[in-house]
């Protein structure tokens, strides 16, 4: 590719936000008393935006850096510098290719153009002529994490986060270097978790210090005087005082390392066949490329990225990817639809949990840990308070256990917590959730008994998944207090919040939950108080239907299969038992009564519950499933079996036109909200883009309301 193809790809990005390429000169310290090793160039790269934007790489950014590169390569050639640098502005390395950018890009040859110009650039910070250093003070994620993997070496901070080669969720491959560097500098095994196992576990990222165990970082520095310290280093090793260690590093061509390369990939297949079901080609394709650049050499290897990942661009999983993760979670989780003026939001400086069971204890260590505030627990004798504030102290004794928190902080957090039988405890407390028995009347009772304690201020929220918060709020003498805060299991792993507004709820209540939401680090939506609001009734629907199939006849591993095209995280029968049969049946039964046939309730899941079978499956050793003879004995079919096929068409049209019923209820203010849920509060899978372009284009959406519900080219390729 020419230097004119670059420039025009650059000229198709007008309103790029550029990060900048700053070079400055510094004079290396001495090293044990001799002179200076001479003089290193920095670069420091900065969008010039405040320090909560992150920089990306965009084409007109990469052109510029790979300019300045060239510039540094003609210098050291000269003599006149030792070494180059490259850091970030405060928090950030970079955080990747700009998607913004990269999602515009309709032709193959273009994204062609993109992977090769990263190439390029990278090429050249491997070609210096002098040793290259990325001093990671940040997120760092794909292509900034490949800037430091192309670097000779690498530094971080002990107060990075969030670095990651995420692509393969992303529904791209690692395209500038990665998947051919990586499993040489930290083994097959390392980088299969990295590229495969992290990204499809919730994106999950690795902290400096994991960086640094793993063998990506050759040195571990704090914060404080982070970029001191890495320049120093630098210059100790220019100066042959420091070799690092890389005790990680591989051979490929080493027979024993090409076994344990096969068995890495041999491991990372299933692992994607487990959480996707294969149903997104881009963790597949990161996997091709690692298992074939064992033997190639990098140039061959940087040619199969180039042409996998313009390959990877034109598909309707990435475009849904970039809908799931840049207009969904990125941008629209942070402008939440409807809710109030964060103005009105009041101060809570002590919360009250009313119960004491698991779900309490997640609730009460959340909010000492997030909001620092003292909370307190009841519940209806002293041995339950004990046993759930003893519950909180030893999650929080397991959180120092792994170093993610300091001994302070765990000794903070505990100080926090405490328990009392007396709602009396709560007289002073500015917010009070409930999570005691799924039962409204239950509920209304808590609330009665709260009213007569808190202040006028205090604001009352209930943790129902699917019973009416208007319901809860009638005989209240304040019903503009009372607000849905529905948190999803498990507490401290799901994202989502839904705030459930009912007809009476006060602005600044909406204000407060929405305010409280970002302190939790949840993301809130706002729903309208309807039957099982969001996530629940859309699982709920789902599973409905495979059951309904099941009981119909369908044999259960047709029936508990015929989703796996979805590449949904988990089967509707597996679902249903994580859950816990006797909840799943609850929540249906309040479906059912709701809104009628449309949510069956079960006969044989009855029969299960009263019988206590928890699970419809038993795994055997060898892995496969089956249903016991004394489990299949208890229930009952019919016989009108359908196909897999049938089954997958019937959910999909279900779901079509729940998800429609509920827009024109007004649940939500737009799919958009409807995919976030799902998304953040379900695990739908990012490559499916939510449900709402998923139904869009298995046609649905069509089928059922006579039209999609995104507009063509939103999440898949225009119509």
């Amino acid at each position: 590719m020419s230097a004119a193809d670059f420039r025009k790809l650059a000229d198709l990005f007008p309103d790029e936000t550029v990060t900048h390429s700053y070079v400055q000169d510094i004079v290396l310290p001495a090293v044990d008393g001799k002179e200076s090793a001479g003089t290193f160039a920095l670069i420091t790269l900065d969008n010039d935006l405040d320090h909560s934007k992150p920089t990306t790489l965009g084409p007109k950014t990469l052109v510029e850096l790979g300019t300045v590169l060239e510039g540094l390569k003609e210098r050291a050639a000269r003599g006149e510098i030792v070494g180059v640098g490259v850091t970030g502005k405060p928090y950030f390395l970079v955080a990747g290719a700009d998607l913004s950018a990269v999602k515009t890009l309709r032709e193959r040859e273009h994204g062609l153009w993109m992977a090769q110009l990263g190439h390029d650039v990278y090429g050249t910070l491997a070609s210096l002529g002098v040793p290259s250093f990325a001093f990671i003070n940040g997120l760092a994620l794909g292509g900034g994490l490949e800037i430091a993997l192309q670097s000779s070496y690498r530094t971080v901070s002990t107060g990075a986060g969030a670095l990651a080669l995420p692509e393969a969720v992303l529904g791209l491959v690692p395209g500038w270097g990665g998947v051919y560097l990586l499993p040489r500098l930290i083994g097959p095994e390392n980088a299969v978790k990295v590229m495969i196992e992290n990204p499809l576990s919730n994106n999950r990222t690795l902290s400096g210090p994991q960086a640094f165990e793993l063998g990506i970082a050759d040195a571990l520095f704090e914060p404080a005087d982070f970029l001191e310290q890495s320049i120093a280093w630098a210059a100790r090793v220019i100066a042959g005082e420091t070799v690092p260690e890389r005790r990680n590093a591989v051979d490929p061509s080493d027979p024993a390392v090409a076994e344990r390369w096969a068995a890495a990939i041999e491991g990372g297949r299933a692992f994607v066949e487990a959480k996707t079901s294969n149903a997104s080609p881009a963790p597949a394709k990161v996997l091709d490329i690692m298992e074939a650049n064992r033997t190639l050499g990098q140039a061959e290897s940087a040619a199969l990225e180039c042409e996998t990942l313009a390959g990877l661009m034109q598909t309707d999983e990435f475009r849904s990817t970039v809908y799931a993760f840049l207009d969904l979670v990125q941008k629209r989780s942070k402008r939440p639809a409807g809710a109030p003026d964060r103005k009105l939001a009041r101060p809570v400086t002590k919360a009250g949990v009313v119960g004491a069971g698991l779900m309490a204890g997640q609730l009460a260590l959340l909010f000492a840990r997030q909001l620092k505030v003292p909370v307190v627990m009841t519940d209806i004798d002293q041995e339950r308070v004990d046993k759930g504030v003893a519950y909180v102290h030893a999650e929080v004794d397991k959180l120092l256990g792994k170093k993610r928190i300091s001994p302070d902080a765990a000794n903070r957090t505990k100080a926090l917590v405490t328990g009392s039988v007396s709602k009396e405890a709560f007289a002073d407390a500015d917010f009070v959730i409930e999570a005691v028995f799924e039962e409204l009347n239950v509920k209304k009772q808590v609330f009665a008994e709260l009213e007569a304690i808190v202040s006028t201020e205090c604001i009352l929220a209930t943790n129902t998944s699917s019973l009416s918060v208007t319901a809860m709020a009638e005989g209240l003498r304040h019903p503009e207090r009372l607000v849905g805060f529905h948190f999803f299991n498990p507490v401290a792993v799901m994202p989502l919040l839904e705030i459930v507004r009912a007809p009476q709820t006060d602005e600044a209540v909406l204000a407060t939950a929405f305010e409280l939401a970002k302190g939790l680090k949840k993301t809130a939506v706002l729903v309208k108080d309807a039957a099982a609001f969001v996530v629940n009734r859309i699982l709920l629907r789902l599973m409905g239907e495979v059951i309904a199939a099941f009981d119909e006849g369908t044999p259960a591993e047709v029936a508990d299969d015929a989703l796996r095209p979805m590449g949904l995280p988990m089967s509707p029968f597996t679902l249903a038992a994580m859950v816990g049969l006797p909840v799943a049946q609850h929540v249906q039964e309040s479906l059912h009564a709701a809104f009628g046939e449309r949510f069956p309730v079960s006969h044989n899941l009855q029969k299960l519950i009263d019988n206590g079978v928890k699970t419809l499956w038993v795994e055997r050793p060898d892995g496969s499933r089956v249903i016991p003879e004394e489990t299949l004995s208890l229930m009952s079919f019919g016989n009108s079996p359908s196909t897999a096929e049938e089954v997958l068409r019937r959910t999909q049209e279900a779901l079509a036109e729940e998800i429609g019923l509920m827009l024109q209820e007004g649940v939500v203010a737009g799919p958009e909200d409807i995919d976030l849920c799902v998304i953040l509060g379900a695990g739908w899978p990012m490559f499916l883009g939510g449900i709402t372009p998923y139904l869009d284009r298995t046609g649905a959406s069509e089928r059922v309301n006579g039209r999609r519900f995104l507009a063509p080219g939103i999440a898949s390729a225009p119509a």
